[in-house]
């Protein structure tokens, strides 16, 4: 042994000089051993335990050779710890393996006698049953201190009974098993103990049955589950069990992480912390590092109680571990990266301490020492000179600790709008009509409200004077109380939200303004209050690409290829989510018109590239992978198959409400078979994977659908194939298709799938619209469907006369615009390829005019005119309006519209003075 080494360890542990003194020839032989100091891996230790325990039947000696091993491991991070020879990470780690070799080597040692007494627990299923072993707290966490206890829930899979010549049923089978393991880990003997158990944490506490079943535990947790226990569960993990303790674990996921956004977890946490203090005040252990103030507790409630808020919709936050937690607070923007470090690097340090406590002793004690002897060994340990000199580094670290759980949750003052509650509802009476007033009155002496319970109907009295005041700040106060109520009420059952509104400053105030200015989002919140989890953490900048495709990626990583109805609730929170996201930006911060459009785009092509992805995944896990037309095997990464968007999609012109406009092309081999264990034709396989696709999108579920999908523009429309191949689709184009849909096709581009099919796809469609058209033809045909348009979805004569204009499909609306632009490419890209290279109107307008085909004048009139009906078609969308609008207001732009019409498509259409109307 290193002599100097060895001074400090006996130094830094009475424990230590015990073990040493009991056990010096084993010691010597371990540190005879140039390995015997390197970190261990999970399996070492694993071999460790068995190699001890290897071929002991009788339970005396069992005992022992575990407890002696204990104790050498224990001296081994004593001097790792003392020496600076590990990390506190490394260190909690390796302490926590031993632990769970220990459990499941205890577990298995005590089956044996059970089994020859009572016979193989059988469930009332036929399966033999398991003891699962949940491990809670630091173990659960695998952040075990040197002298922790060990936290355990004992559950089972099923009831039954045992098919031994002692039958009894399977909980007190269990129960049994469970008391043995805990007897041969946690019994005092002349070697000491392995671990001290503690089985408070099971459902009802000390007094309850042992184990659990895995149906009475969810009963437990949906109906009895206190707050307390959702902190508990957070760190909950398997130790043994198999698939059977992963499923029970599984069940426990949304009692811990609520579907919603939680803000309650601040009321439960400020609940916590009163208690812990009441507790430290009555036993006086203000020098305790764990519970005192500014200790690991709080460094591990500040982590807790936001992955209790946001763990159920970021679930990258659902880490046991409380640095990795803390680490993803901070990449997701939860807290600031100087916060962070503060407390990684304050937590650290008080687990070093913890270390050097325990390690005195071998005492479960988070209490700084008094006597000066204990004290100046802990601190030659961690390296300091004085007492005094430690402390000062200690009350800093703990000062940053109490600064940043005290900001965050601190106990809320005693509200002032409550109080002036009368007044505040007074002022809003003098502002609203009588059929308002009746109906907040409705609202609060309904029946609703008397169903509800006292705790929910407190929140509403506490957050009715917040929307009050909101709303008395709007310009439009009616307005926004009568958009606002029916979201109110969809949450009464879920006041979770009441309080999050109340929590998050302003977020408020940016909710009415929304209300104000859009009831589809109002709607939308009402459907879909999930949505509000979102809405209160938005910084109302448009979301980025690259941003989008990560977050979704990372969200469906986490989901079995076959849990389908997680993959669909993804699917359509990430698009509604976002989608609100625009529109609050939108609304907000004004974002441009086209930059809206644009993310709403993005949010749709990476919504259907996952979706791609998803159905190409299901099916080929059922079927194998087909072959390309080619003969090469198909395979995730070269898929031969695409989407194309048509119509506003296509066009990079998506708005709130559109729909998407898709066609299915695949460069699959239709008659070879697919390599797996169920072979299927390859169109059998291309059609699978579109039906999938439109399932995954379309399929309605209690969070709606992700997108409508039309898909009529395909070859032959409703009466032709789902899904078509590239050499059908270029066959159809070429030979049977009709203008129109040539006019649809200028419009389409590819927007998911494989990159070199999508090419194939982009370069067919350039050499279709390029090809020589009579231009007289081609003006023939999009007046005569321009006009079909204008009688089945224009306004009637007698609309026009009265003065209304639609905006969208009325002579001089946005359908005229896009006509021109499709004219254009069809009947001038013979000779000008260029104008066939985008798919969206402004830039084929902008390239009409640089090949000389329009005026630079008059590709700007249409432009201008175009942007301006579509921000109005935007605003109308988000006020959930018709596209009819006064045509007074309208003149100076249809007029421009109109009269370009006239040259390039219909010299008949005149634009009428007196009607306001081109005709």
């Amino acid at each position: 042994m290193n002599a100097e080494q060895l001074q400090n360890t006996l130094r830094a542990s009475q424990y230590a000089e015990q073990v040493l003194g009991k056990h010096s020839a084993l010691l010597e032989q371990d540190y005879a051993i140039d390995q015997f100091l390197l970190p261990l891996t999970p399996l070492q230790i694993q071999n460790f335990v068995h190699d001890t325990l290897e071929q002991i039947t009788d339970e005396s000696t069992w005992m022992h050779a575990l407890r002696v091993l204990r104790a050498r491991l224990m001296f081994r991070w004593i001097w790792q710890d003392a020496n600076r020879l590990t990390d506190v990470v490394t260190l909690t780690r390796e302490l926590s393996d031993f632990a769970d070799a220990a459990i499941c080597a205890a577990k298995d040692f005590a089956l044996a006698p059970l089994l020859a007494k009572h016979g193989e627990p059988i469930g009332y299923g036929g399966a033999v049953q398991d003891l699962i072993v949940v491990a809670m707290g630091k173990l659960g966490a695998q952040e075990l201190n040197l002298s922790s206890d060990i936290d355990l829930i004992f559950a089972f899979d099923e009831q039954g009974e045992t098919n031994g010549r002692k039958c009894i049923d399977v909980q007190q089978f269990c129960i049994l098993w469970g008391q043995k393991l805990i007897y041969l880990l946690d019994h005092i003997t002349a070697d000491g103990f392995v671990f001290r158990v503690d089985m408070r944490l099971r459902p009802w506490g000390d007094g309850s049955a042992l184990a659990i079943s895995h149906v009475a535990l969810e009963k437990y947790l949906s109906q009895h589950g206190r707050e307390w226990e959702r902190y508990a569960w957070i760190k909950a993990r398997i130790v043994t069990g198999g698939k059977e303790g992963d499923e029970l674990l599984e069940m426990t996921r949304p009692f811990v992480f609520r579907k919603y956004v939680d803000y309650t977890a601040f009321e439960a946490m400020r609940e916590m912390k009163a208690m812990i203090e009441r507790e430290v005040q009555r036993r006086n252990i203000e020098d305790d590092i764990k519970l005192g103030a500014g200790g690991i507790r709080e460094v591990e409630f500040i982590v807790q109680v936001f992955q209790l808020i946001y763990g159920g919709s970021k679930l990258e936050l659902q880490d046991r571990q409380c640095l990795v937690s803390l680490h993803h607070l901070g990449e997701v923007g939860l807290l600031e990266q100087n916060a962070v470090l503060e407390l990684e690097d304050a937590y650290l340090f008080l687990r070093r301490i913890e270390h050097a406590i325990q390690a005195l002793n071998d005492q479960q004690t988070q209490s700084l020492p008094v006597e000066p002897d204990l004290r100046n060994r802990m601190i030659e340990t961690l390296g300091f000179d004085s007492w005094e000199q430690f402390l000062e580094v200690l009350n800093q670290k703990r000062a940053k600790v109490i600064y940043q759980f005290e900001h965050l949750i601190k106990e809320k003052e005693p509200d002032p709008l409550v109080e002036s509650f009368t007044q505040l509802e007074k002022q809003l009476n003098e502002v609203l009509d009588e059929d308002a007033k009746n109906l907040v009155h409705e609202f609060w002496y309904g029946h609703a409200l008397k169903k509800l319970p006292a705790k929910a109907v407190q929140r509403l009295k506490t957050f009715w004077p917040h929307l009050i005041e909101a709303i008395l700040q709007s310009d439009k106060p009616q307005v926004a109380l009568l958009r606002l109520m029916p979201l109110v009420e969809s949450v009464l059952r879920r006041t979770v939200y009441l309080v999050m509104l109340i929590e998050s400053k302003g977020a408020l105030q940016r909710l009415v303004k929304m209300a104000t200015v859009s009831p589809w989002i109002c709607e939308e919140l009402t459907h879909y209050p999930v949505l509000l989890d979102e809405f209160l953490s938005m910084d109302f900048e448009l979301p980025k690409r690259q941003d989008l495709e990560d977050s979704l990626r990372q969200q469906l990583l986490r989901i079995e290829i076959d849990q389908v109805e997680d993959q669909m609730r993804v699917l359509r929170l990430f698009k509604k989510s976002n989608v609100l996201a625009v529109a609050a930006s939108d609304v907000l911060a004004e974002s441009p018109l086209m930059k809206v459009s644009d993310a709403l785009t993005d949010i749709a092509e990476v919504s259907v590239n996952a979706t791609l992805n998803l159905a190409y995944q299901i099916v080929a896990k059922k079927h194998g992978f087909p072959l390309d037309a080619e003969g090469q095997r198909c395979t995730l990464d070269h898929t031969a198959f695409t989407v194309i968007g048509y119509g506003k999609v296509g066009g990079i012109e998506l708005g709130y409400g559109s729909d998407l406009d898709l066609v299915f092309i695949h460069y699959i081999s239709e008659q070879g078979d697919t390599d797996g264990i169920k072979p299927i034709s390859g169109f059998e396989f291309a059609m699978r994977v579109a039906q999938k696709f439109m399932s995954l999108m379309t399929t309605q579920t209690l969070d709606g659908r992700v997108y409508e999908i039309d898909t009529r523009l395909r070859p032959s429309g409703e009466a032709g194939l789902l899904v078509t191949s590239l050499k059908a689709f270029e066959q159809y184009q070429l030979k049977s298709a009709w203008v129109w849909e040539h006019q649809a096709l200028v419009r389409a581009r590819s927007i998911a799938g494989e990159v070199s099919l999508r090419e194939k796809f982009e370069d067919l469609r350039c050499r279709i619209l390029t090809q020589p058209r009579d231009e007289a033809n081609v003006r023939a045909e999009v007046l005569k469907m321009r006009q079909k348009m204008k009688d089945h979805l224009g306004s009637s004569k007698e609309q026009q006369k009265d003065g209304i204009f639609h905006l969208k499909q009325d002579a001089g609306g946005i359908v005229d615009i896009e006509f021109m632009a499709q004219y254009a490419v069809l009947a001038w890209s013979g000779s000008n390829p260029d104008l066939a290279h985008y798919s969206d109107n402004v830039r084929i307008l902008e390239d009409a005019a640089k090949t000389d085909r329009l005026s630079s004048a008059d590709a700007t009139a249409l432009i201008q005119a175009y942007l301006r009906e579509r921000a109005e078609s935007h605003r109308l969308a988000l006020a959930n309006q018709s596209m009819q609008v006064s045509a007074d207001d309208w003149y100076d732009t249809r007029e421009a519209v109109c009269k370009l019409w006239q040259r390039l498509i219909d010299p008949t259409a005149t634009f009428a003075l007196d009607r306001n109307d081109c005709v």
